[in-house]
Order: structure tokens, then C-alpha cells, then sequence
């Protein structure tokens, strides 16, 4: 089965076939990095890694580009409110790039943790506004945008496809558009391009049209189309990115280049809680370090996995747990087939198929890259594995050998869980937080009357556990790491 991808634009699932043969240019919608970074956000950047880990496994080059939106992203997510970073600098008074270096270190210390790949080219909106000023004089030489008040807003009404993402109408958005109508707007529909700064405003930048700052959906359109070309093949977001973020983008690129955008559009759906989508505005989220804490990354990862990146993942502690059991199976698989190896011993053949089970797999990931379908494989293949170890005669070195090989090519490189690479996440709770801050405790009191040995086995068994201990002036902080690290 070749693989076939779900297009938002057509809404059917099509084959892939990319603009350049071996080639794949992919762009997804990065974080706008005021705050740390939750399992909502988890969810999409996981389901976009396994894409991207797929794409490589059979056989494309993928050049992949995400964004760090750090300016322009108003309150409402549209043309009004204040922007999130300012907004979020003022709370913790500090400047907003300060802010945002270091909301983006944390954000990617929590996608390494989930050992999600990075991206080939991580551009920042701060550093494209030369690109996004250049655009936005192209739809104003095309009379696609207006300026008023220093501000500059694309025309919808004389763009004739506006709406094809999100199968809007004009009448539709009129009715129910999100935003406010402002009296320099000709449309309610109509998006800010370029935002005049209001006097103390502190992101702003020189252009023709006075002092100010560009708006959220030039970014990803300017920066998207300088480092993949004006027309790539896929680009991924969140679904609640569908509208109007990505309608805007097809519309401003488009209209500036007479090109099709993207050929591709791939959304994630949202993790929830209780049924309610997860999110900050709604004060229902739960950070990854938060998560961290009480799960291991590759717990959380595993627990992403086991839901299709276009369903919705509903979050519970149960849930987590549930997940955590599973993949502890895959790994005590694994185990087992590292210790058989070790062993060394003459066996035979045991007549697990491999080919069936990649086949399988291939199945799997071939239709819309259905994860759940996939792990489902290798629960089946670790039954099978465990049930040839258990009869007690040992299994050929030569089919050992594959297996450890399949494990770790399918769940560990592709699947990211690093089972069988030497880079395995860990599957162990964490520790409870008091009883960790009980042992920390204990080794301060035996630091202090000197008994080193003592303090160093608690320090040496945490770190067993996968818990780095740091001893500073203000008193020892943990984090969490690969168990035996």
C-alpha cells in the first residue's frame, strides 16, 4: 500500500506524491513562546516528528522547517488584544526577547526530553521582518491590502478563494467573524498584515508605513516561502490553526505569488481534559515539566502515540498509567531478546515472521501514518517473541539479532521511543515528589555530619533511577534524565 495522507484542503485522503521526487518540504506552525510548554503542544509536535521520521525511513530527504512565533500573536489569536509575549513580559517584568530566549530554551529541553527531533531550520518572526515588510508590498503593488492609520490589512473581498481551507464564506464570516469590526477595516473579514504601534509599545520596527510590528499570519507565509520556496509539500498546525491562521497564509501567499502554497495541509487535533480542549487561555493545562514529575517523557510520548494525530486524546492520570505499563512491555521485550543474545547459545529458528510484521507496520504508517495501528503490531510481535523465549529452547543468534534490529528500527527509531537504540526514554514513574524531597532531605542531614559514603549511595541510587542531583548555594535541585545516565 503506497502511502496516502488526509488533506485538509480536499478533505479526502490523497497519495503522496511530493513536488520533487526524493525531496520533501515541510513546514509546521512552531510555539509562540510566553510560558512553558504543555501536552497539548506535546500532541502536535510529537504527531509531526513520527511524519517526519517516517518520511526519512522510507526513503525521502525532508527539510523541515518550524517557527518560533515570538511577535505579533494577539490575545484573541486574530486582529485584536494585546500581544502575548508583551502581555506575558509585563506579569513577569522582564523584557519580552528575554522572555521568549528563554520560553524557547524551555521549550526545546521539553522536545528533547520526548527525544523529538529538531528541526533543520528553526526561524524566528523577530528575525524575518525584512521578509514580511517585502510581502506585504507585494499584495499592497497587487491591491490585495490597504493601509490605513499606519496599519495595513489584507483585502479579503478581492481575494475570490479566501475560504477554501476552512470552506468559509464571506457571509459566514460576517455573521459570526472573531473579531471586532474596526472603523480602518473595509471588511470584518479583512486580517492585519502590519500593526501600527500604540505610543510605549516596546516590539516595533521601522517601516513604510510607520512604526509597528507584523501580524501573526505574515510570518509563517514570509518565513515558510523563503526557506522552502514559494509552493512545498506539506504543511502541518494544530486544527485550531485551520481558521484563521492557515486561511490567511493560503491567501497571502497565493495572492503574492499567483502559486499554489502547499499541497498538503496536515492538522493535528487537541489533547483535552474532561472533554474540554487543553489549553492556557482556558486554565486547564498541564506543563510537561508538571508532567515530567509525575511521568517519564517517554511515558508521555507512548501515551501520545496511542491516539491518531487527527483524533482528539482525552488526558487522565489513568490513562497515563496505562500507558506506562504498555510501554514498559515493549521494553521488557526487548530485554529479553538482548539477554537471550547475550547468552551466546546455539538455538533455532522459531518461525516468527518478520516480513509479516513490517509488512504490517508498513500498512500502518502507509495510511495516514495511524500510530495506534502500528504499536498495535508490535504488541502483537512482543507476544509472539515472549511466547518463542518461553518455551525454553533458545532462539538462533541470527533471528535474535533481527528482532533487536526490528524493535529498535520500528518503536525506537521511527516510532521515536529509542527502544533498542541506546538512547531508550525511560519507562519508570518518576518518584513521588515528597518522597524524593524526603531523600534529598536525609542526604543534606548526612552531608552535614560528614558521612559521605552514605550521601553519595543516596545520590548514586537516584541517579540509578534517572534522577540527577545538583547541589547549589541555595539548596540541591533535581531533574530527571535516562535511568543510569
Amino acid at each position: 500500500m503506497p502511502l496516502v495522507l488526509y488533506n485538509t484542503l480536499s478533505r479526502t485522503k490523497e497519495p503522496f506524491q511530493p513536488l520533487h521526487p526524493d525531496l520533501v518540504r515541510m513546514y509546521v506552525c512552531g510555539p509562540t513562546v510566553y510560558g512553558d510548554s504543555h501536552l497539548g503542544h506535546a500532541k502536535s509536535y510529537i504527531s509531526f516528528d513520527v511524519i517526519v521520521r517516517y518520511l526519512r525511513f522510507l526513503g525521502y530527504r525532508v527539510l523541515y522547517v518550524q517557527n518560533i512565533t515570538d511577535v505579533g500573536h494577539l490575545t484573541d489569536d486574530a486582529d485584536e488584544g494585546e500581544d502575548k509575549l508583551v502581555k506575558q513580559s509585563r506579569i513577569d517584568r522582564m523584557h519580552p526577547m528575554q522572555l521568549a530566549d528563554m520560553y524557547t530554551r524551555s521549550y526545546y529541553d521539553d522536545m528533547d526530553a520526548l527525544n523529538v527531533v529538531r528541526p533543520d531550520i528553526a526561524p524566528r518572526a523577530s528575525g524575518h521582518i525584512t521578509e514580511q515588510i517585502t510581502l506585504i508590498e507585494t499584495l499592497l503593488s497587487r491591491d490585495l491590502a490597504y493601509e490605513a492609520n499606519g496599519s495595513v490589512y489584507f483585502d479579503v473581498p478581492h481575494y475570490a478563494a479566501y475560504g477554501k481551507l476552512s470552506r468559509r464564506t464571506l457571509d459566514e464570516m460576517n455573521a459570526g467573524t472573531r473579531v471586532e469590526v474596526k472603523s480602518e477595516k473595509r471588511h470584518p473579514a479583512d486580517f492585519a498584515l502590519w500593526k501600527r504601534a500604540e505610543p510605549g509599545h516596546i516590539m516595533r520596527w521601522p517601516s513604510p508605513w510607520g512604526e509597528g510590528f507584523p501580524g501573526w499570519h505574515i510570518e509563517c507565509s514570509a518565513m515558510s516561502m523563503k526557506y522552502l520556496g514559494e509552493s512545498f509539500d506539506i504543511h502541518g498546525g494544530g486544527l485550531e490553526n485551520q481558521f484563521p491562521h492557515h486561511e490567511c497564509e493560503i491567501a497571502q501567499s497565493e495572492g503574492a505569488t499567483g502559486r499554489p502554497f502547499v499541497k498538503y495541509w496536515l492538522h493535528n487535533n487537541m489533547v483535552t481534559v474532561d472533554g474540554k480542549k487543553m489549553g492556557k487561555s482556558l486554565g486547564n493545562f498541564i506543563t510537561l515539566k508538571d508532567a515530567f514529575a509525575r511521568w517519564t517523557p517517554g511515558v508521555v510520548r507512548f501515551f501520545i502515540l496511542q491516539s491518531h494525530y487527527r483524533s482528539t486524546l482525552d488526558f487522565s492520570a489513568e490513562a497515563l498509567e496505562g500507558a506506562a505499563k504498555g510501554l514498559g512491555k515493549l521494553v521488557n521485550t526487548m530485554r529479553n531478546v538482548q539477554q537471550a543474545a547475550a547468552a551466546n547459545t546455539t538455538g533455532t529458528p522459531s518461525g516468527i515472521d518478520l516480513e509479516k510484521h513490517h509488512q504490517a507496520f508498513l500498512t500502518a504508517m502507509n495510511d495516514d501514518f495511524n500510530s495506534p495501528l502500528a504499536i498495535a503490531g508490535l504488541f502483537d510481535l512482543s507476544r509472539e517473541v515472549n511466547q518463542a523465549l518461553g518455551r525454553g529452547t533458545p532462539l538462533a543468534q541470527e533471528e535474535l539479532n533481527a528482532i533487536e534490529t526490528f524493535f529498535a528500527t520500528h518503536a525506537g527509531e521511527v516510532l521515536g521511543l529509542g527502544i533498542g537504540t541506546g538512547r531508550e526514554l525511560s519507562t519508570s514513574q518518576s518518584i513521588d515528589p515528597e518522597l524524593l524531597s524526603l531523600f534529598i532531605s536525609l542526604r543534606a542531614d548526612l552531608r552535614r555530619e560528614k558521612l559521605w559514603g552514605l550521601s553519595d549511595k543516596i545520590r548514586d541510587g537516584l541517579l540509578a533511577l534517572g534522577i540527577v542531583l545538583e547541589d547549589k548555594k541555595e539548596g540541591t535541585a533535581w531533574k530527571r534524565v535516562s535511568a543510569g545516565q
